[in-house]
C-alpha cells in the first residue's frame, strides 16, 4: 500500500493570483488617496473642485477590493476543505470496495459481480474467463432488475466444479431484452484499495485488481 504525496496545484494558483490583484489594487488605491489629498490641498478656494467623481471612484475602488479580498478568503475556505476531503480519502486505503469493473480477483472463493441495466432485461448470463481468455464458468438467470445494484455470485469454480487457480479474471456481461437485443450493462466488482494518490484534491485509487478509479466511483464500501 502507498500513499503519494498530496498536492493542490489549482488552489495555490488561484490563491497566488487572488494575492497579487489584492497587491496590485492596495498600491492603486494608495496611489488614488495620495492624489485626492494633493489636489484637494491645491485647489482654488474661490473655485473649489467638483469631490463627487472622487467620492465615486473611491466607492468603486472600495468596493473592488472588498470583493477582492472576499474571493481571496472563498478560495482559502476551498483549499482547506480540498484537504478534508483528501484526508477522508486516507480511510478507503487497504479497504475493499466495490467500484465499476469487470475484474474478479480471486484467493478460490470467487467473488460477487454487481451491475446495473439500463433497463429491464428478459435474461442475464455472466461469463468468467481466465488470463488467457478461456471461459471458465458460465452462469445465467441472474437477476434482471433495472434502477437497482444486482448481484451475481461466483463460487470460485469452474464448469467441472474444479476450483480455479487464484488470480485475476474477467466477468463479461450480457443482457438482452424479449427481443434478443442488448441491454447496456455496467459491471462492479469487489477489489482492495493498494495504493492511494491524490491531484487536486481527488483521491484516485489504484486497486488489487488493476484498475484505477476516483473515489467518487465507489458504491459501497466493504
Amino acid at each position: 500500500m502507498a500513499i503519494e504525496t498530496i498536492t493542490n496545484t489549482t488552489a495555490t494558483t488561484a490563491t497566488g493570483a487572488s494575492a497579487t490583484s489584492l497587491n496590485k489594487l492596495s498600491g492603486d488605491y494608495n496611489s488614488f488617496l495620495k492624489l485626492l489629498t494633493a489636489q484637494i490641498s491645491n485647489q482654488d478656494p474661490l473655485k473649489p473642485m467638483d469631490s463627487t467623481t472622487f467620492v465615486t471612484q473611491l466607492a468603486q475602488l472600495s468596493q473592488v477590493e472588498q470583493s477582492v479580498t472576499t474571493n481571496a478568503n472563498l478560495e482559502s475556505i476551498a483549499q482547506q476543505l480540498s484537504g478534508v476531503g483528501s484526508l477522508a480519502g486516507l480511510g478507503l486505503l487497504g479497504r475493499d470496495v466495490v467500484a465499476p469493473s469487470n475484474m474478479i480477483t480471486t484467493d478460490g472463493n470467487g467473488g460477487p459481480v454487481h451491475y446495473r441495466l439500463a433497463a429491464p432485461a428478459n435474461s442475464v448470463t455472466l461469463t468468467i474467463r481466465d488470463a488467457q481468455g478461456s471461459i471458465v464458468r458460465v452462469l445465467k438467470e441472474l437477476p434482471s432488475s433495472d434502477g437497482t445494484l444486482n448481484r451475481a455470485d461466483w463460487d470460485g469454480m469452474d464448469y467441472e466444479g474444479a476450483p480455479v487457480p487464484d488470480g485475476i479474471y474477467s466477468a463479461e456481461l450480457e443482457a438482452l431484452d424479449n427481443e434478443g437485443n442488448v441491454i447496456a450493462s455496467q459491471a462492479y466488482t469487489k477489489a482492495k484499495v493498494e495504493r492511494l494518490s491524490f491531484s487536486q484534491g481527488i483521491a484516485t485509487l489504484e486497486l488489487a485488481n488493476g484498475e484505477i478509479v476516483t473515489a467518487g466511483m465507489v458504491e459501497t464500501i466493504e
